[in-house]
């Protein structure tokens, strides 16, 4: 009988340990499929980046490149205009703080969504707008605000919508640009400007 009760104990702590082993492990998994990731270019990424480190919702952004045909880009490579790819940003979020379709808001009322092959003073297929999506419901998201804006404004938008399929992070030296550099000249004279158009549009989005 001591036995038999002994094994009785020892099967229910085994299962009830499984119980919450399993149950831990779904609230990780669920945890982990609010954090996605979105891609964006806009001109020059210093400045994009600068404003979606400043949003709500967003764990991290990274600067890079993105939509070319040439592998490992660097930024003398990707400035000849010749590998394919856009100064990026890859942006993580929590999708239960902010949703894909906030973040293109804040793409859109942050540039010059009617300028083409570049961005303010910076001219040049690398620096072209892009919103990558990574599913469909990304891409009917991107083509419908993209279109709205169209219609409100009666003017060509200039953003290309295309399937996001690598981002290549650039040289250390880049990231957190604004922050590490506040008094460079191109910041103060480009990238802030672009920050007050995030902060002042979207007040309650500001961290």
């Amino acid at each position: 009988m001591k036995i038999l009760a002994i094994l009785f104990i020892t099967v229910s702590s085994l299962i009830i340990s499984f119980t919450n082993t399993n149950a831990i492990g779904v609230n990780i998994t669920l945890e982990q499929n609010q954090i996605k990731k979105a891609y964006f270019a806009s001109g020059c990424f210093w400045c994009v980046e600068a404003i979606y480190e400043r949003t709500k919702g967003v764990i991290n952004v990274t600067s890079g490149y993105a939509g070319g045909h040439t592998k490992n880009p660097t930024y003398e490579s990707s400035n000849t205009g010749r590998t394919g790819h856009a100064e990026s940003v890859e942006v993580t979020y929590k999708a239960d703080e902010i949703s894909f379709a906030t973040l293109v808001d804040i793409y859109y009322a942050t540039q010059n969504p009617f300028q083409f092959n570049g961005q303010g003073p910076d001219k040049g297929s690398q620096y072209r707008s892009i919103i990558f999506f990574s599913s469909t419901e990304e891409k009917n998201t991107a083509w419908n605000k993209k279109k709205a804006l169209e219609i409100s404004s009666k003017q060509k938008v200039a953003s290309e919508i295309k399937l996001f399929e690598k981002f290549w992070p650039a040289e250390n030296y880049h990231q957190d640009y604004e922050k590490n550099h506040p008094n460079h000249p191109y910041i103060i004279n480009v990238s802030k400007p672009r920050i007050y158009k995030f902060t002042s549009r979207f007040p309650d989005l500001v961290k």
